[in-house]
């Protein structure tokens, strides 16, 4: 089983670095690494060139001009140019545990998604994991929210982990996909721009495909690195889209993945230095 890790991030190189620490200890590394940029500036390219000269996997970076919040667009274009069979989506200020690629690995069942949680992090214990790369979150850590979610328990994880179609704790910061599966029903929903509702949609419409959820407690662990809310939910233009996705029992989008593939056809080159073209 190959499996790529996508991340979305957007001018928070400092957040990025953490994260791509994060996954290149992880005990079971990943087949690759997709860093999806939705318009970034210059600084987090120079991350990810420096991240690169030891990173102990495939890594890619892969650009799109800034045009607004384009979230659905810049992992639609990491799921097309996945070269593993799954897909773990994350995003760019989650910090893993160093279980968490086996965790996925071990979640992972056709016919299904898997849906991973988050510690929340507060301002004070954010700047200490960006100062200091070896900070961590554990269940007595001062400035954590969600304090269950720093347990990895992978005998009660499997417990929770009974296939079903739960519409609550939708989040796409820590998600596992077959790619096929994604393929199948194109991907996120290009249509949907700004904040909010994308990933929601996207289930939706894996659930008429005929998918199940796996919910992954007490292992997947990770930590979300605080920064400000960015929500805007009032006449979220999303909103009705997603309406219209339910009503209709829509499978696949319009706008979606399908645009990329020929983009993608011939993955994108290894950023490593010496690796260029390496799959």
């Amino acid at each position: 089983m190959r499996i790529t890790v996508a991340i979305i991030t957007y001018n928070w190189p400092a957040a990025l670095e953490r994260v791509l620490e994060a996954l290149a200890r992880q005990t079971r590394l990943p087949d690759e690494v997709i860093v999806t940029d939705d318009g970034s500036r210059a600084d987090t390219r120079e991350v990810i060139e420096r991240v690169a000269a030891t990173f102990p996997v495939r890594l890619v970076h892969l650009w799109q001009p800034d045009d607004g919040a384009r979230m659905s667009r810049a992992r639609n274009r990491a799921i097309a140019a996945a070269t593993g069979d799954y897909v773990i989506l994350i995003d760019g200020d989650m910090v893993a545990e160093p279980h968490f690629v086996a965790d996925h690995e071990a979640f992972a069942m056709k016919g299904c998604y898997v849906q991973g949680s988050r510690v929340l992090s507060d301002e004070n214990l954010t700047r200490r994991m960006l100062a200091d790369g070896s900070v961590r979150a554990t269940f007595f850590t001062p400035g954590i929210e969600r304090r269950r979610h720093t347990l990895r328990l992978p005998w009660l994880a499997r417990r929770y982990a009974k296939p079903g179609r739960k519409t609550r704790g939708i989040k796409s910061c820590n998600w596992g996909f077959w790619r096929d599966d994604l393929i199948a029903i194109n991907g996120f929903n290009e249509a949907m721009t700004g904040w909010g509702r994308e990933d929601t949609e996207l289930v939706h419409r894996a659930y008429h495909h005929g998918l199940y959820r796996r919910e992954m407690r007490f292992s997947g662990l990770a930590t979300h690195l605080y920064h400000r809310t960015r929500k805007n939910i009032v006449d979220n233009p999303n909103d009705r889209i997603l309406d219209d996705t339910r009503r209709r029992k829509l499978v696949r989008c319009e706008l979606g993945l399908d645009q990329h593939l020929a983009e993608f056809a011939v993955p994108p080159p290894d950023v490593r230095p010496g690796s260029a073209g390496n799959v």
